[in-house]
C-alpha cells in the first residue's frame, strides 16, 4: 500500500477514486506520514523546497495541480529522479472564462453601477459610459491553451483578437511581433504567459508607455508578470481604465494601494477553480501519480 500525502486541501473523494485501492491518501500529514510517502499532491500555493523534499526521502512522484512549477525546486526533483506531474488543460476553460468575466465586469462598470443603485443615485447613471467586447480588440499575451481559448471566446463575441508570444506559432492575422505592438492596438489586454526569467515584470513602466489609452488590463496567470507599482501608476495617470487581478506577487495577497481603486476587481487566485475544473485537476493529478507508481508514463510532466 503506497502512501500519498496531500500538501494542501484536495477533494478526497475524487483523488481516492482515481488513485485506486492500492494507495492510501493522507491529508494533514505528520512527519511520520511524510517520511513514508511515495507520492504527494501539491496545491498551487505550497512551496516545495529542499526542506520539504528532505522530509519525504521515499518520494517517487510529486503531482502539482495546474501547470506552474515556480514554487517547486525542479533541480532537486531531477537529481533525485522524482517525477513532477502537472495537469495542463484541466482549468483552461475556467481561466479563460474568468478573464472574460473580469473584462465584462470592468467594461460594464458593474461595481460602480451597483453602488449607484444602492445609494439611490439613479440620476447619475449617464455618468458611467459602458464599453463593449463586440467591436473591441482583445490582446492576449501568451498563446497557449488558455490564451487560445480566450481568443476563441472573444472572437465569438465579435472582438478582433491579437496575440503576442515569442515562441508559440500564431496565425499571421492574429500575431503581433512585439509586446509594444499588441499594447498599442488593444482595448483589453489579458496575460496568459508562464512565469520565467524573461516574463518577470513583462508589464512595466516601459511596456505600459505603448499602451492604448483607456485599455483594461487583466492578469489571471502569475502575479510577477506585472510590476504592480507601474500598473498602479498607469491607472492613476488615466492611461489604464481598469485592472483585473486574480494573481499576486505574494499569495495570500499583500495590501497595495491599487486595491482601493474602484476601477480594480480582485479575486484570490480562484478563476481556475470552478467546480468542473477543480474536479478535473484532482483527477488528473491522481491519475499521474498512479501511472508513475505503476511504472507507466504520466500524461504530462514538468520535465
Amino acid at each position: 500500500m503506497s502512501v500519498v500525502v496531500a500538501l494542501g486541501p484536495v477533494d478526497r473523494a475524487i483523488v481516492e477514486r482515481h488513485l485506486g485501492s492500492d494507495h492510501v491518501l493522507v491529508s494533514n500529514p505528520s512527519q511520520a506520514d511524510l517520511a513514508s510517502a511515495e507520492a504527494a499532491i501539491v496545491r498551487g500555493n505550497v512551496t516545495v523546497d529542499r526542506e520539504v523534499f528532505d522530509s519525504m526521502p521515499r518520494l517517487r512522484v510529486l503531482a502539482r495541480t495546474g501547470v506552474g512549477t515556480e514554487l517547486v525546486d525542479l533541480e532537486i526533483a531531477r537529481k533525485r529522479s522524482i517525477s513532477v506531474v502537472i495537469t495542463p488543460g484541466s482549468n483552461t476553460n475556467a481561466v479563460a472564462e474568468g478573464a472574460l468575466a473580469m473584462m465584462l465586469h470592468l467594461s460594464k462598470r458593474l461595481s460602480e453601477l451597483t453602488d449607484l443603485v444602492r445609494d439611490g443615485r439613479w440620476e447619475e447613471r449617464d455618468h458611467f459610459p459602458l464599453g463593449d467586447i463586440n467591436g473591441a480588440t482583445v490582446g492576449i499575451v501568451g498563446w497557449g491553451r488558455i490564451g487560445q481559448r480566450l481568443g476563441a471566446i472573444a472572437s465569438a463575441l465579435g472582438a478582433t483578437v491579437r496575440a503576442f508570444d515569442p515562441v508559440a506559432p500564431i496565425p499571421a492575422d492574429t500575431r503581433c511581433d512585439t509586446l509594444g505592438e499588441l499594447l498599442a492596438v488593444s482595448d483589453f489586454v489579458s496575460l496568459h504567459a508562464p512565469l520565467i526569467d524573461s516574463t518577470r515584470h513583462l508589464i512595466n513602466d516601459e511596456s505600459l508607455a505603448h499602451l492604448k489609452p483607456g485599455a483594461i488590463l487583466i492578469n489571471c496567470a502569475r502575479g510577477p508578470l506585472m510590476d504592480l507599482d507601474a500598473v498602479h501608476r498607469s491607472l492613476v495617470d488615466g492611461n489604464l481604465a481598469g485592472v483585473g487581478l486574480d494573481v499576486f506577487d505574494e499569495e495570500p495577497a499583500q495590501l497595495h494601494p491599487i486595491m482601493s481603486d474602484p476601477r480594480v476587481v480582485l479575486t484570490p487566485h480562484v478563476m481556475g477553480l470552478t467546480r468542473t475544473s477543480a474536479a478535473q485537476t484532482y483527477a488528473d493529478a491522481a491519475d499521474g501519480i498512479r501511472a508513475v507508481l505503476r511504472g507507466e508514463t504520466p500524461a504530462a510532466t514538468a520535465f
